[in-house]
């Protein structure tokens, strides 16, 4: 079998030297339908290998319970039968703007500020997750006949922290489980961030968008020797709701990428092609330089003005990198393959059934519970979802500020059953309230953050509810689960009713499909919610923008039938969606 190696001036395969010359595609961003066609597309832009990170928390949502790890497994075989090789990266932090930056909401919610450390229940809970990741990998090495020529110890360690005992048992174990091919670290190209982010036993590689040569120079002077690589060459950006989409010049790209070339390193283009942040997944980011500011959920789509684009299509970004790859390609570049099918004619789906919130949180939520001040989203077992709080404001007593403390991320509030506020900011008023008053708080979670020193947080009413500066005590709370809405029976359980109006709440349809195949889903005049497609969760659509359709990929449609679901958080805009092929 081949044996792939790291020298001191580069990678070899059998003694022979190999440039990676790499592309991240994060399997779970794509639907399995898809991977085959996204690879291809990999392979005419130049590529010769794929990576992609692995989510802890979309692998095991439940503490002990893992999900469909041999998808990993699956993806690396259909790489291989692309003719790529493929760069893993398992974590147990990934970033990838994805919730939490892949660390499940059980383990965050319990360790706060020990996670990403040597602390004992860390590594214990990372151990397992490893376990269980590993097979997918060790049985995939080059050595053994696989694709896998590189895997990655954790993930830009030295943005976030110094414990080298962490870094170091991650390496231990990555080894003791059987990893034979090199290990890398990857950070950016400043000094701080290589000291606490490179460790022995691993090769050290650097993340940029730009200037290449000052780059590896950084690097050059922690690592004197060993194979030059960008791991993430930052050749687009990702969007946040409420922002600008994110845009970078295909000739201005280029370049860049060719004096990465110049320099003879191999590369790692972030994102080759991004897809979709589907089920509700995408992160979210603070402001400001110290990432300690406002609240910065990313968009559902991934598309991340990456090359190849959301909806598999080559950009002029593609075009222009082709041209760079091709003078260091083994032989002609294949030819770009054909799109998949897209949806056959622009169908309309009408919603006409529906059920208020309240009776979807009594039929399908969690077990509540009542506590003396409120329990966060970790402690009542949601990680994507809503919570519904009650409280009663005693009296009788005057009309004071009713005000929310501690708010992650957004809140609709009621009083006496009257809509009354929508909040978010960490700190909202409601209003002036007199006693006694019965408040309802509908919180949602925008997504986890995923990259800084706030990863991890807490959502939910994490303060409590003060009036006139007094806590409110005593309260009765319950969350709702994106998951609970697909789970067998589920939708059976809820009393549907005629659709109408403008109120919040789910609403369930049917559309007819002749011709299955891509499209996008778009709901103008909606505020903010979730849509399903045939039990697929699609992801959050926003009016807030820029993002206005939602992906639908074609082996998501049946032939026939389909169901539609919308789950609405503020107010619906009419009783009917419209899906129409993906643009040509």
């Amino acid at each position: 079998m081949p044996h792939f190696t790291a020298g001191d001036d580069g990678f070899r395969i059998d003694g022979r030297p190999v440039r990676l010359l790499s592309g991240a595609l994060h399997y779970f961003r794509v639907h399995e339908g898809h991977w085959a066609h996204r690879l291809a597309m990999l392979r005419a832009m130049g590529l010769n290998c794929v990576e992609t990170y692995v989510p802890w928390n979309r692998h095991e949502p439940v503490e002990g319970r893992t999900h469909d790890v041999g998808e990993l497994g699956r993806f690396l075989d259909t790489a291989a039968g692309a003719g790529l090789y493929a760069i893993v990266r398992p974590g147990p932090y990934i970033c990838a703007e994805w919730e939490n930056g892949g660390l499940p909401h059980w383990l965050t919610g319990r360790l706060g500020p020990r996670v990403r450390t040597s602390d004992p229940e860390y590594l214990r809970a990372v151990d397992g997750w490893l376990d269980a990741v590993l097979p997918e990998v060790t049985g995939r090495q080059i050595g053994r006949g696989g694709p896998v020529v590189l895997v990655q110890v954790e993930n830009e360690y030295g943005s976030y922290g110094s414990d080298q005992e962490y870094l170091r048992h991650l390496v231990a174990r990555l080894r003791t489980a059987g990893v034979t091919v090199p290990l890398v670290t990857s950070d950016g190209p400043e000094d701080h961030m290589l000291t606490a982010g490179t460790v022995p036993g691993a090769l050290a590689t650097v993340n940029f968008g730009s200037g290449a040569r000052e780059a590896f120079r950084a690097l050059r002077r922690h690592r004197p020797d060993g194979p030059l690589m960008c791991m993430e060459f930052w050749c687009g950006w990702f969007t946040h709701w409420g922002g600008a989409a994110a845009e970078r010049d295909a000739g201005e790209a280029a370049a860049a990428l060719r004096e990465i070339l110049e320099c003879g390193a191999s590369v790692n283009l972030y994102m080759a092609h991004g897809g979709t942040s589907f089920g509700g997944w995408s992160g979210a980011n603070r402001a400001g330089e110290e990432h300690r500011g406002a609240l910065r959920p990313t968009v559902t789509s991934y598309d991340y003005d990456a090359p190849v684009d959301e909806y598999g299509r080559p950009t002029a970004k593609f075009h222009a990198f082709r041209e760079v790859l091709a003078g260091h390609a083994e032989g002609a570049l294949p030819d770009v393959p054909p799109a998949p099918p897209a949806l056959g004619a622009p169908v309309r789906a009408e919603l006409t059934r529906w059920a208020p919130p309240g009776e979807v949180m009594d039929a399908l939520g969690g077990a509540g519970r009542e506590a003396v001040v409120p329990p966060s989203f970790e402690e009542l077992g949601v990680d994507r979802g809503v919570v519904r709080y009650r409280f009663t404001v005693p009296g009788p007593r005057r009309a004071l500020p009713l005000r929310v403390s501690g708010l992650r991320d957004l809140a609709v509030a009621y009083v006496d059953g009257v809509r009354t506020a929508v909040l978010d900011d960490e700190e909202g008023l409601i209003g002036d309230v007199p006693g006694p008053a019965s408040v309802e708080l509908w919180v949602e979670s925008l997504g986890r953050v995923n990259y800084g020193p706030r990863l991890g947080e807490r959502k939910g009413l994490t303060g409590g509810l003060l009036h006139g500066g007094q806590y409110v005590h005593g309260v009765r709370a319950r969350g709702l689960r994106l998951a609970a809405l697909t789970e067998e029976g589920a939708l059976a359980a809820v009393r549907w009713r005629p659709a109408g109006g403008e109120e919040p709440g789910l609403y369930r349809g049917t559309f007819l499909v002749a011709g299955p195949g891509d499209a996008v889903l778009g709901l103008p005049g909606w505020g903010r919610g979730f849509v399903w497609v045939n039990g697929f969760c699609l992801g959050r659509y926003w009016s807030a923008g820029p993002q206005r359709t939602l992906w639908v990929p074609g082996p998501v449609l049946h032939e026939g039938r389909n169901e539609l679901l919308v789950l609405e958080m503020d107010r619906a805009g009419g009783t009917s969606a419209l899906l129409e092929p993906v643009p040509g």
